[in-house]
């Protein structure tokens, strides 16, 4: 790999050299590297264009790496990749996409996964999304998420986008059976003429089923927002979805939480607040020392963090 692609891998994936265990790494639309253990085997698709992850019942404290890398401009594809993880296991999952675009056309990257979480399982997927280049072509990323949780699973989502993508529409899906819990916590940036739109459905279908979905956003200069979150209580079940966002410059910002109990005992909050950083934030670190655009820089940097 050049340099600018192990760039692209440290932001993404926080690999600095080859990872230990499970791992696929996808380069301008071509296998680059994949290993696998005794209990994570990957499968490249035969039908279309991805892998299936199939992590075994019972295994433990282990990590699968598949980030996805694009330096070449012009490239667009869409990558499916299902995740199917057996009972009572618990793995780590790190994903993200890094796209460099230093010539003058669209370069675009559309992953769809679906995870099959099994009886028990508990998943930490953490997916950061990337760009940079100097060139006038666009960097696009578009991915969707679907899970279906079984009974007892735990799918914890940590989704990160800072820089340097020019449009994104991320959506996610989940669907919960008995006891399953699902914990979403999105960190998003938006600078110059970006658009980002989010929207998060969930159906809360088992009994005492939970979801926790929370979101953090900047949006600066002449950026939009939308945050779009729905969660279905469909039994005895909890449900909470928040949005905070900041908003600076002649950005946009639109904020439409949606709860629906179709049970008695279902019991849902939603919350949104979206306002500028107060100027005695500013003076208060103005008067350590830092200029107002430090300052600036520190309340948003802390703010997402």
């Amino acid at each position: 790999m050049d340099n600018i692609q192990k760039m692209l891998l440290e932001q993404v994936a926080d690999l600095h050299e080859i990872p230990s265990g499970a791992y696929n790494i996808r380069a301008n639309g071509a296998k680059a590297g994949r290993n696998t253990t005794a209990n994570i085997d990957i499968v490249t698709k035969t039908d279309k264009s991805g892998i299936d992850i199939i992590i075994k019942p019972n295994t433990k404290n282990e990590s699968v790496h598949i980030p996805v890398i694009i330096s070449e401009s012009g490239l667009e594809e869409d990558v499916y990749n299902d995740f199917f993880i057996g009972e009572n296991a618990d793995v780590v999952i790190v994903a993200g996409c890094g796209i460099h675009n230093a010539g003058d056309k669209l370069s675009k990257h559309d992953g769809i996964h679906t995870f099959h979480v099994g009886k028990n399982a508990k998943v930490k997927y953490v997916e950061k999304h990337y760009g940079s280049g100097d060139g006038s072509g666009e960097r696009v990323m578009n991915p969707q998420t679907i899970a279906e949780i079984e009974e007892g699973g735990y799918l914890e989502m940590e989704t990160v986008q800072i820089k340097g993508i020019d449009s994104t529409k991320r959506f996610t899906k989940a669907t919960l059976e008995k006891d399953a819990k699902i914990v979403v916590t999105e960190k998003l940036m938006t600078h110059g003429n970006q658009i980002a739109e989010t929207a998060f459905e969930v159906d809360l279908n088992g009994e005492n089923s939970s979801a926790n979905v929370i979101s953090r956003s900047v949006a600066k200069d002449n950026s939009k927002q939308v945050f779009l979150s729905k969660i279905n209580g469909n039994n005895k079940c909890s449900g909470h979805s928040e949005c905070d966002a900041i908003i600076m410059g002649d950005a946009k910002i639109s904020a439409i939480p949606e709860i629906t109990a179709n049970d008695l005992d279902a019991a849902l909050i939603h919350e949104a607040a979206i306002g500028k950083i107060a100027g005695e934030q500013i003076i208060k670190l103005m008067t350590l020392g830092l200029s107002a655009e430090e300052a600036e820089e520190q309340i948003v940097n802390g703010f997402l963090k």
